[in-house]
């Protein structure tokens, strides 16, 4: 099956949440509370619920039968997810699914008992989410998406299909402490591809937009988004913005791309989703998150959008476009 026929199937699969509970006779309904730093309504949520959901069917959960979800979506605001890690905690489920390095800490704040499971998340053990990779130790287990040194990696492959790039803007949200060692990774690579980077800060669009316009002066200027729940709710405003000035830009995560970004090289986000659901499925059978070992990536994806390069007068080289898993035309 073709990637988007795969991503149509599993919009559909997520269209009916919030779901009811209706265990049939005899049988326990088991409770999945899942805290996501998406909006409802953004076009990547349905994609990612649905690999999810899938990957519970597969191994036998039938929400409305024998489970129950209770679904909320934080928009990347830090206040909704405060607020609904606690009313998730109080709903007493049986394992939490959550996605984002946001959303640990407040998860953790509001319970010490419930399993949490996580997917895109950076260093966790840096962070001290869990004591080790191969041993958590605590109720907080997952998948992590990169480590910090492939940051260092999105700067070189601006300066392979973009070679006249001197001066590079790296879009960061200097409150996620997960991307201050992707930046730390960047500054590492720069001297090296003889790039200059100039940080940017994400919080807030009017100054993202003057930041982004004072940068741009003309074809040596490159981009290197770090991602986070800031900059991935505000996608669509910086691809446009990039656009607007010409920038070539590279990102972590697919939805960029798609959004008419240039390229993106990271963990693939829709594996993991489905992963996780294997480790949701282990705890409800009885396995304590604390000796389910965190597990790095397996899938890596790049993406690029040909249109974008088009339209930026770029020709992507033969040996990017060969490594790609996706190309937009």
């Amino acid at each position: 099956m073709r990637r988007r026929e795969f991503i149509t199937l599993l919009t559909g699969a997520a269209a009916g949440w919030p779901f009811p509970a209706r265990a049939q006779q005899g049988e326990r309904m088991r409770r999945v509370g899942v805290l996501h730093t998406l909006a409802a309504d953004d076009e990547e949520a349905p994609i990612r619920f649905g690999a999810f959901l899938q990957g519970l069917q597969v191994l036998g959960w039938a929400v409305g039968n024998n489970l129950r979800i209770d679904a909320r979506w934080a928009a990347a605001d830090p206040d909704r997810i405060r607020s609904y890690a606690a009313e998730l905690v109080g709903l007493a489920p049986d394992v939490i699914y959550t996605s984002g390095f946001s959303t640990i800490r407040p998860l953790l704040d509001a319970t010490r008992t419930v399993p949490v499971v996580f997917t895109n998340v950076v260093d966790p053990v840096g962070a001290g989410l869990v004591a080790s990779l191969a041993r958590p130790g605590g109720n907080v287990t997952g998948f992590m998406t990169i480590e910090y040194g492939i940051a260092g990696k999105w700067l070189e492959l601006l300066k392979q299909v973009a070679p006249d790039v001197t001066r590079a803007a790296v879009l960061r949200d200097p409150t996620n402490s997960a991307l201050i060692g992707q930046f730390a990774a960047v500054q590492a690579a720069a001297p090296s591809l003889r790039i200059e980077v100039t940080p940017i800060d994400v919080r807030d669009v009017g100054e993202l937009e003057r930041a982004i316009a004072m940068f741009a002066r003309g074809p040596t200027d490159g981009m290197v988004v770090l991602g986070g729940p800031a900059a991935n709710a505000r996608r669509h405003l910086i691809t446009q913005l990039a656009a607007r000035q010409r920038i070539p830009a590279v990102y972590g995560n697919r939805i960029y791309p798609i959004a008419g970004g240039l390229i993106s090289y990271g963990a693939d986000l829709i594996d993991q989703s489905r992963r996780a659901a294997d480790y949701v499925d282990r705890i409800l059978k009885g396995e304590k998150p604390a000796d389910l070992p965190v597990q790095a990536p397996t899938k890596y994806e790049t993406v690029i959008n040909l249109k974008t390069a088009k339209a930026l007068g770029l020709d992507v080289p033969a040996a990017v476009l060969a490594r790609a898993d996706e190309v937009i035309e």
